[in-house]
């Protein structure tokens, strides 16, 4: 049996990685039929996953969510999707390629919020527990083209905060890409959908183990 392999695509909001990571589905389930090759997304993914994610990302509220408290919810939301969707499909040697993951707390809550990574890898320690990506993709489109695209101010919070907010973010996926350089490949999201696919394709194409 083949062994699983889990691709994660990350980026600030309006990056396209959503969009991307759907062609790259497309792409896979025709090169793979006889294997399972399913995209999911964090935070949700699940029923409970859904649910968590409405509260913290959502939902407003009079007080503001501290940082903390919204990292801990995010970790219980991954938790869920990384062991009901995730890890069954990986241990029958299928592909699952997932629309964010705990490296998007490393960047949004790490860099954008401020806890720091120390504090984001303790947190999400148990939730993850070794349940890493085989490889992240980050699509780095220009910050301005990406933010000019964002349309659902009223139903997620992170789609509201400012340039200031996402260049920290921005920050936190480079420096997210030296940590992990042999998991973390940085891939420019300019251009036309189709011309960013083809750059993803030929990176994801020539990949071993898969």
């Amino acid at each position: 049996m083949k062994k699983g392999f889990y691709i994660v695509f990350e980026g600030i909001v309006g990056s396209g990685k959503t969009t991307q990571s759907k062609l790259l589905l497309e792409k896979m389930q025709a090169k793979f039929p006889k294997r399972e090759v399913i995209w999911t997304k964090e935070p949700g993914g699940s029923e409970i996953a859904n649910e968590i994610r409405r509260v913290v990302q959502g939902t407003k509220f009079e007080e503001e969510m501290d940082p903390v408290c919204e990292q801990y919810l995010y970790a219980a939301s991954r938790a869920q999707t990384l062991r009901c969707v995730v890890t069954p499909v990986l241990k029958k040697g299928g592909i699952v390629i997932s629309d964010r993951s705990f490296f998007t707390s490393i960047a949004n809550q790490g860099f954008g919020r401020g806890l720091g990574l120390k504090k984001v890898l303790e947190i999400n320690k148990s939730a993850v527990d070794g349940i890493w990506p085989d490889k992240v993709i980050v699509v780095d489109t220009q910050m301005d083209v990406a933010l000019s695209r964002v349309k659902d101010h009223g139903g997620d919070k992170f789609e509201s905060y400012s340039k200031d907010f996402y260049c920290k973010v921005h920050n936190g996926y480079k420096a997210t890409a030296k940590l992990y350089p042999k998991i973390v490949k940085i891939i420019d999201g300019n251009g036309i959908p189709e011309a960013v696919h083809g750059r993803i394709w030929k990176y994801v194409s020539g990949l071993k183990n898969l």
